[in-house]
């Protein structure tokens, strides 16, 4: 994006200075919410560029049939994420610290090659050669607006398609030929609260980092080695207050556990 409109610059101020001061804004003016996709993912990029953070990779977002129906959209969507807000499993949050919070169980794949922009289009092989290993994960979404009051979809994409945090399970061996079949259980308290398949996503989990390689190539950036890319939920998004503890198990091949402190 080579030039800044006035409301992106005023929407990109206030979304950097809620992600540095952890904080919800409790209204946004109609004439902030940006009017197409494409210039709110780039209010995305200059917050990102703004706060300097080192990057994780990205999330994706409105992966199934179900998530695109809550939230109205056509499309999947994705936003930028940060290794400041990455942990392994098992991990404690204070609930009082988070904005929100949905949990969302997804595989979290980390590239070992580059997916640059080029002119024609990328094949799902040549994105899948390009993965270098899979974890089960679960994202702590949170969003820098209150629940009650979400604005239009472009600003939620502006604010990195409600990007939180990123729990690291299990290192997924022999994820080639088994993610679409894999069973997810959600568990709060030892009871099960959500489950789904790895095909509930797109048909497979890895087809949606398919679809970011071609988003991204689009927009002329591309992927890079080392971002970790999480496919999205399949077990929806499940709010979460403190005193909970929540256990993800994906199959026999991985567990991720988080601790939601009072």
């Amino acid at each position: 994006m080579t030039e800044v409109s006035a409301r992106q610059e005023a929407l990109a101020h206030l979304l950097v200075e809620a992600r540095r001061d952890a904080r919800q804004l409790t209204t946004l003016p109609d004439d902030l919410v940006p009017l197409t996709a494409a210039d709110a993912y780039a209010v995305n990029e200059i917050v990102a560029k703004r706060l300097g953070w080192e990057p994780l990779g990205w999330k994706i977002a409105g992966t199934t049939d179900a998530v695109r129906t809550k939230l109205r959209l056509d499309t999947p969507i994705y936003g930028r994420t940060f290794r400041r807000f990455a942990c392994s499993s098992p991990a404690r949050f204070s609930a009082a610290e988070l904005l929100d919070p949905l949990v969302e169980c997804e595989f979290f794949v980390t590239l070992a090659h580059d997916l640059p922009p080029r002119e024609t289009a990328w094949t799902m092989s040549e994105v899948i050669d390009a993965v270098g290993e899979v974890h089960a994960g679960i994202e702590v979404a949170e969003c820098r607006y209150v629940r009650a009051a979400l604005p239009a979809i472009p600003a939620l994409l502006a604010d990195g398609s409600a990007s939180g945090r990123y729990v690291f399970g299990d290192r997924i061996a022999g994820w080639r030929g088994g993610l679409a079949a894999m069973r997810v259980q959600l568990e709060v308290d030892g009871v099960l609260r959500r489950e789904g398949a790895g095909a509930d996503v797109m048909d497979d989990p890895l087809r949606p980092l398919w679809w970011l390689a071609e988003e991204r190539r689009r927009w002329g950036e591309g992927l890079r080695a080392g971002e970790t890319i999480s496919t999205g939920s399949m077990t929806g998004m499940l709010p979460v207050r403190g005193g909970q503890h929540v256990r993800a198990r994906f199959g026999d091949s991985g567990i991720v556990e988080i601790t939601f402190e009072a």
